[in-house]
């Protein structure tokens, strides 16, 4: 009986170790989920990732791909050749259209001959015709020869005139193919695909060989200028906080490591909090969404080590006067901080 009795003890005190274990999980879990673990008045914090803004590169015009320079996860400067498109249709059209553009040459260069021709012949029927008026009026000439150098000028004045037209004509045959070529021109710049400034290719979504239509996208990648993490807070945290108040982010691989922050945006509408908020009391509030935006300088130097979709704790300071603790300062929060 003493040894059933000794077991039964053991058991209780098993069943009670295992439910206090239970209870300290829980706590520290919610702790930690929430994000609000003991902080100061005039601190508070909420539960994200590290996200970046997506920049799609797209075609402008459609083409079949003819090579692919970059893989997910590059690293892309301002300028880089992302993709090519094949442009053999288009070079053919573009000396088509440099042959056209030689051709209106041609032709304006013998338009401005024909004028030129055409001004020496209303020249001299114009003497000719002033030399038989003058014959005419003092009865040296007859009306009829008269009559013939009018006719003679005015035939003049009227080829001069077609000659002048069919100059312009020709000027304008110019400007239309100059604009056919720079159109083509613009295409066969357009089909090479390049970064439109510093980032990292998050999706390669076009392969060599694949045809793309006009706006078809051939790769995302992140603009590392604009890194943030967005949390949600509540009405009363959300309404006292300011745009351009410090912050810190605490990621979960580096929590010895705070970063620095500023609050950049905080959304005018209240909405339901996403899932990342795992406890139900928060999910059922409507909350406010908060961007909290890592600095430019700090990016820059540290690209290696900035990767989107980390998770942890963003912390702003909601009273201007509330000190941080010890624990949310770091070198890199002095030096790219307040």
């Amino acid at each position: 009986m003493k040894l059933v009795e000794l077991l039964r003890a053991d058991k209780r005190r098993w069943l009670l170790g295992l439910l206090a274990l239970a209870v300290v999980a829980g706590v520290v879990s919610c702790t930690l989920l929430s994000g609000r673990d003991d902080l100061p008045a005039g601190i508070a914090s909420g539960n994200g990732r590290v996200e970046a803004r997506q920049i799609d590169i797209i075609a402008r015009y459609p083409g079949r791909v003819l090579n692919m320079q970059v893989r997910e996860g590059d690293l892309l400067e301002a300028g880089q050749v992302i993709a090519v498109l094949d442009t053999r249709e288009l070079d053919a059209a573009l000396r088509a259209a440099s042959a056209r553009i030689a051709r209106a040459r041609q032709s304006r260069a013998m338009g401005e001959a024909a004028v030129a021709q055409s001004r020496s012949t209303l020249r001299l029927a114009a003497l000719e015709y002033e030399r038989t008026e003058a014959l005419h009026h003092l009865d040296f000439a007859p009306e009829q020869l008269l009559d013939q150098r009018r006719a003679a000028q005015q035939y003049a004045a009227a080829s001069l005139a077609a000659a002048q037209s069919a100059a312009s004509a020709a000027d304008a045959d110019i400007r239309v193919a100059q604009a056919d070529a720079d159109r083509i021109r613009e295409q066969i710049a357009e089909a090479t695909l390049r970064a439109p400034k510093r980032g990292r290719v998050l999706y390669r979504l076009a392969e060599a060989g694949e045809l793309v239509g006009a706006g078809g996208p051939v790769a995302t990648m992140l603009d590392l200028s604009d890194v943030y993490m967005t949390i949600f807070l509540p009405t009363e945290e959300a309404g006292a906080l300011a745009i351009g108040a410090p912050a810190r982010i605490v990621l979960d691989s580096a929590r010895d490591t705070p970063l620095p922050g500023r609050v950049s945006f905080v959304s005018p509408e209240a909405q339901f909090t996403p899932r990342q908020v795992e406890t139900r009391t928060e999910r059922e509030n409507l909350m406010y969404r908060v961007r909290v935006q890592i600095p430019e300088a700090f990016v820059a130097s540290n690209l290696e080590r900035i990767k989107t979709g980390v998770t942890g704790v963003a912390y702003v300071q909601i009273d201007a006067g509330a000190a941080w603790p010890a624990r949310l300062e770091s070198d890199l929060t002095r030096q790219f901080g307040e």
